[in-house]
Protein backbone atom coordinates (compact mmCIF):
# COMPACT_ATOMS: atom_id res chain seq x y z
CA UNK A 1 0.00 0.00 0.00
CA UNK A 2 1.34 3.13 -1.04
CA UNK A 3 1.12 6.73 0.52
CA UNK A 4 -1.97 7.53 2.95
CA UNK A 5 -4.68 9.30 0.25
CA UNK A 6 -6.74 12.20 1.30
CA UNK A 7 -9.76 12.11 3.38
CA UNK A 8 -12.53 14.98 3.76
CA UNK A 9 -13.31 17.10 6.35
CA UNK A 10 -15.91 15.19 8.50
CA UNK A 11 -13.76 11.67 8.20
CA UNK A 12 -11.03 13.44 9.40
CA UNK A 13 -12.58 15.00 12.65
CA UNK A 14 -13.76 11.57 13.42
CA UNK A 15 -10.30 9.81 12.65
CA UNK A 16 -8.99 12.60 14.72
CA UNK A 17 -11.31 11.84 17.37
CA UNK A 18 -11.08 8.07 17.46
CA UNK A 19 -6.87 8.36 17.56
CA UNK A 20 -7.00 10.87 20.46
CA UNK A 21 -9.37 8.14 22.71
CA UNK A 22 -7.21 5.03 21.83
CA UNK A 23 -3.97 3.75 23.23
CA UNK A 24 -1.85 2.14 20.49
CA UNK A 25 -4.65 0.09 18.63
CA UNK A 26 -8.41 0.91 17.30
CA UNK A 27 -10.93 -1.81 17.46
CA UNK A 28 -14.48 -1.73 15.96
CA UNK A 29 -16.48 -1.48 19.64
CA UNK A 30 -13.85 1.84 20.59
CA UNK A 31 -14.76 3.34 17.70
CA UNK A 32 -18.69 2.78 17.45
CA UNK A 33 -18.20 4.12 21.18
CA UNK A 34 -16.05 7.11 20.41
CA UNK A 35 -18.23 7.99 17.55
CA UNK A 36 -21.70 7.06 18.66
CA UNK A 37 -22.31 5.06 15.89
CA UNK A 38 -23.44 1.11 15.29
CA UNK A 39 -20.65 -1.32 15.02
CA UNK A 40 -21.57 -2.01 11.29
CA UNK A 41 -21.04 1.64 10.84
CA UNK A 42 -17.77 2.09 12.47
CA UNK A 43 -16.63 -1.03 10.94
CA UNK A 44 -17.40 0.57 7.57
CA UNK A 45 -15.18 3.61 8.65
CA UNK A 46 -12.42 1.31 10.00
CA UNK A 47 -12.00 -0.42 5.79
CA UNK A 48 -12.53 2.54 4.68
CA UNK A 49 -9.55 4.35 6.58
CA UNK A 50 -7.31 1.45 5.95
CA UNK A 51 -7.67 1.36 2.41
CA UNK A 52 -6.74 4.98 2.27
CA UNK A 53 -3.80 4.59 4.18
CA UNK A 54 -4.35 6.43 7.44
CA UNK A 55 -4.53 3.37 9.81
CA UNK A 56 -3.31 -0.02 9.11
CA UNK A 57 -5.09 -3.68 9.25
CA UNK A 58 -3.68 -6.14 12.07
CA UNK A 59 -6.19 -8.64 12.31
CA UNK A 60 -10.35 -8.22 11.74
CA UNK A 61 -11.74 -5.86 13.98
CA UNK A 62 -8.18 -4.76 15.28
CA UNK A 63 -6.66 -1.75 13.33
CA UNK A 64 -3.14 0.16 14.40
CA UNK A 65 -2.56 3.90 13.54
CA UNK A 66 -0.14 4.65 10.51
CA UNK A 67 2.60 7.18 12.19
CA UNK A 68 2.47 10.53 9.89
CA UNK A 69 6.13 10.05 8.70
CA UNK A 70 5.23 6.47 7.71
CA UNK A 71 5.61 6.70 3.73
CA UNK A 72 3.87 3.34 3.63
CA UNK A 73 1.06 1.79 5.57
CA UNK A 74 2.59 -1.74 5.74
CA UNK A 75 4.12 -0.54 8.93
CA UNK A 76 5.86 -3.11 11.52
CA UNK A 77 4.09 -3.78 14.93
CA UNK A 78 6.05 -0.73 17.01
CA UNK A 79 4.88 -2.94 20.43
CA UNK A 80 3.59 -6.62 19.50
CA UNK A 81 3.13 -7.33 23.17
CA UNK A 82 0.42 -5.06 23.44
CA UNK A 83 -1.12 -7.09 20.08
CA UNK A 84 -0.61 -9.99 21.48
CA UNK A 85 -3.10 -8.51 24.61
CA UNK A 86 -5.39 -7.43 22.16
CA UNK A 87 -5.88 -10.75 20.66
CA UNK A 88 -5.26 -13.20 22.69
CA UNK A 89 -6.57 -12.46 26.28
CA UNK A 90 -6.65 -13.77 28.71
CA UNK A 91 -2.76 -14.19 28.12
CA UNK A 92 0.41 -13.17 29.62
CA UNK A 93 4.38 -13.05 27.70
CA UNK A 94 6.15 -15.71 28.43
CA UNK A 95 9.26 -18.23 27.75
CA UNK A 96 12.02 -16.47 25.85
CA UNK A 97 10.39 -13.25 25.82
CA UNK A 98 9.80 -12.82 29.49
CA UNK A 99 13.19 -14.39 30.17
CA UNK A 100 14.36 -11.56 28.19
CA UNK A 101 12.49 -8.79 29.52
CA UNK A 102 14.01 -9.69 33.49
CA UNK A 103 17.24 -10.44 31.64
CA UNK A 104 17.74 -13.65 32.02
CA UNK A 105 19.52 -14.02 28.76
CA UNK A 106 21.41 -12.27 26.20
CA UNK A 107 19.71 -14.15 23.42
CA UNK A 108 18.07 -12.51 20.96
CA UNK A 109 14.98 -14.10 20.10
CA UNK A 110 12.80 -12.28 17.10
CA UNK A 111 9.73 -14.59 17.97
CA UNK A 112 7.18 -13.25 20.82
CA UNK A 113 5.59 -16.23 22.86
CA UNK A 114 2.42 -15.57 24.01
CA UNK A 115 0.77 -17.98 26.83
CA UNK A 116 -3.16 -17.65 25.93
CA UNK A 117 -6.27 -19.99 26.95
CA UNK A 118 -7.30 -19.43 23.85
CA UNK A 119 -7.08 -22.70 20.88
CA UNK A 120 -5.78 -20.63 18.16
CA UNK A 121 -5.97 -21.68 14.72
CA UNK A 122 -2.51 -21.02 14.18
CA UNK A 123 0.44 -21.32 16.75
CA UNK A 124 2.94 -19.67 14.99
CA UNK A 125 1.33 -16.28 12.92
CA UNK A 126 2.92 -13.83 11.41
CA UNK A 127 1.32 -10.11 11.79
CA UNK A 128 3.09 -7.27 10.38
CA UNK A 129 6.15 -8.91 10.22
CA UNK A 130 6.35 -10.23 13.62
CA UNK A 131 5.86 -13.93 14.45
CA UNK A 132 4.89 -15.03 17.65
CA UNK A 133 4.40 -18.52 19.23
CA UNK A 134 1.26 -19.40 20.89
CA UNK A 135 0.82 -21.88 23.72
CA UNK A 136 -2.45 -22.76 24.84
CA UNK A 137 -2.97 -23.14 29.18
CA UNK A 138 -5.81 -23.29 31.12
CA UNK A 139 -7.23 -20.58 33.50
CA UNK A 140 -5.62 -21.73 36.89
CA UNK A 141 -2.20 -21.67 35.43
CA UNK A 142 -2.76 -17.71 35.22
CA UNK A 143 -0.49 -17.17 38.15
CA UNK A 144 3.01 -15.03 38.73
CA UNK A 145 2.18 -12.35 36.70
CA UNK A 146 3.85 -9.27 36.68
CA UNK A 147 1.51 -5.76 34.87
CA UNK A 148 3.28 -3.66 32.74
CA UNK A 149 1.51 -0.38 31.68
CA UNK A 150 2.29 1.09 28.24
CA UNK A 151 -0.07 4.36 28.48
CA UNK A 152 -3.37 2.42 29.58
CA UNK A 153 -2.77 -0.42 27.82
CA UNK A 154 -2.06 -3.04 30.58
CA UNK A 155 0.05 -6.25 29.51
CA UNK A 156 0.96 -9.26 31.83
CA UNK A 157 4.31 -11.04 31.65
CA UNK A 158 5.60 -13.87 33.77
CA UNK A 159 7.42 -13.24 36.89
CA UNK A 160 11.25 -14.18 36.63
CA UNK A 161 10.43 -17.40 38.78
CA UNK A 162 6.90 -18.17 36.39
CA UNK A 163 9.16 -17.78 33.48
CA UNK A 164 11.45 -20.60 34.74
CA UNK A 165 8.53 -22.95 35.79
CA UNK A 166 7.04 -22.40 32.44
CA UNK A 167 9.94 -23.48 30.80
CA UNK A 168 10.80 -26.44 33.23
CA UNK A 169 7.38 -27.38 32.29
CA UNK A 170 7.86 -26.86 28.41
CA UNK A 171 11.36 -26.54 27.50
CA UNK A 172 10.30 -25.58 23.45
CA UNK A 173 8.90 -22.04 24.90
CA UNK A 174 12.99 -21.78 26.28
CA UNK A 175 13.90 -22.67 22.45
CA UNK A 176 14.75 -26.27 24.06
CA UNK A 177 16.58 -28.03 27.26
CA UNK A 178 20.18 -26.35 26.07
CA UNK A 179 18.97 -22.84 26.03
CA UNK A 180 16.53 -23.32 28.92
CA UNK A 181 19.41 -24.30 31.03
CA UNK A 182 21.08 -21.41 30.35
CA UNK A 183 18.23 -19.36 31.07
CA UNK A 184 17.91 -21.65 34.78
CA UNK A 185 21.42 -20.81 35.70
CA UNK A 186 21.46 -17.15 35.04
CA UNK A 187 18.33 -17.30 37.15
CA UNK A 188 20.52 -18.93 39.99
CA UNK A 189 22.97 -15.99 39.64
CA UNK A 190 20.56 -13.01 39.82
CA UNK A 191 18.07 -11.59 42.66
CA UNK A 192 15.53 -12.92 41.06
CA UNK A 193 16.16 -16.40 42.28
CA UNK A 194 13.71 -17.66 44.90
CA UNK A 195 13.41 -21.55 44.72
CA UNK A 196 11.25 -21.56 47.96
CA UNK A 197 8.70 -19.59 45.17
CA UNK A 198 9.74 -22.35 42.51
CA UNK A 199 8.83 -25.16 44.76
CA UNK A 200 5.52 -23.10 45.49
CA UNK A 201 4.66 -22.22 41.62
CA UNK A 202 5.50 -26.24 41.14
CA UNK A 203 3.00 -27.41 42.97
CA UNK A 204 0.05 -25.13 41.97
CA UNK A 205 1.29 -26.18 38.45
CA UNK A 206 0.98 -29.79 39.64
CA UNK A 207 3.32 -31.26 36.72
CA UNK A 208 5.56 -34.02 37.78
CA UNK A 209 8.04 -33.58 35.05
CA UNK A 210 8.42 -30.32 36.55
CA UNK A 211 9.44 -31.93 39.96
CA UNK A 212 11.86 -34.28 37.55
CA UNK A 213 13.69 -32.04 35.90
CA UNK A 214 13.80 -29.47 38.47
CA UNK A 215 15.64 -31.64 40.88
CA UNK A 216 17.91 -33.34 38.40
CA UNK A 217 18.94 -29.84 37.24
CA UNK A 218 19.86 -28.65 40.53
CA UNK A 219 21.79 -31.80 41.43
CA UNK A 220 23.76 -30.93 38.29
CA UNK A 221 24.18 -27.02 38.55
CA UNK A 222 23.26 -26.21 42.00
CA UNK A 223 24.18 -29.11 44.38
CA UNK A 224 23.90 -27.57 47.37
CA UNK A 225 20.35 -26.46 47.69
CA UNK A 226 19.57 -29.52 48.67
CA UNK A 227 16.37 -28.42 50.67
CA UNK A 228 14.91 -28.02 47.10
CA UNK A 229 16.12 -30.76 45.33
CA UNK A 230 14.60 -32.81 48.20
CA UNK A 231 11.66 -31.59 47.89
CA UNK A 232 11.61 -32.32 44.53
CA UNK A 233 12.69 -35.50 45.11
CA UNK A 234 9.71 -36.01 47.50
CA UNK A 235 7.21 -35.37 44.38
CA UNK A 236 8.45 -37.87 41.79
CA UNK A 237 5.96 -39.79 40.54
CA UNK A 238 6.36 -43.52 39.35
CA UNK A 239 5.55 -42.29 35.89
CA UNK A 240 8.69 -41.56 33.86
CA UNK A 241 9.61 -38.06 31.49
CA UNK A 242 11.85 -36.49 28.86
CA UNK A 243 14.19 -34.26 29.70
CA UNK A 244 13.12 -32.59 27.16
CA UNK A 245 10.11 -34.09 24.99
CA UNK A 246 11.72 -32.57 21.69
CA UNK A 247 15.51 -34.61 21.68
CA UNK A 248 15.59 -37.92 21.13
CA UNK A 249 16.17 -39.84 25.12
CA UNK A 250 17.44 -43.13 25.75
CA UNK A 251 19.24 -42.97 29.25
CA UNK A 252 16.91 -43.24 32.05
CA UNK A 253 18.01 -41.33 35.76
CA UNK A 254 16.27 -43.55 38.03
CA UNK A 255 16.08 -41.18 40.83
CA UNK A 256 14.30 -38.69 38.92
CA UNK A 257 13.03 -41.19 36.49
CA UNK A 258 13.59 -38.85 33.74
CA UNK A 259 14.87 -40.18 30.42
CA UNK A 260 18.05 -37.55 28.99
CA UNK A 261 19.49 -38.20 25.30
CA UNK A 262 22.26 -40.84 25.66
CA UNK A 263 25.29 -37.96 25.37
CA UNK A 264 24.34 -36.11 28.10
CA UNK A 265 27.12 -35.43 30.64
CA UNK A 266 26.24 -36.36 33.98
Amino acid sequence: MGLPSGIGKRDRERLTAVLRDTQHTISIGETAKILRVNKEDAAKLLARWAVKGWISRVKQGLYIPVPLESVTADILLENPWIIAEKLYQPCYIGGWSAAEHWGLTEQIFRTVVVITTQKPKSREPIIKGTQFLLHTTFQPTLFGLKTLWYGQVKVLVSDPTKTILDLLAYPKLGGGIRNTIDIFNEYLKTEHKNLVLLIDYAKRLNVSAVFKRLGFLLEQYAPIELEAIAACKDRVTISKAKLDPQLEANRLITRWRLWIPKNWEV
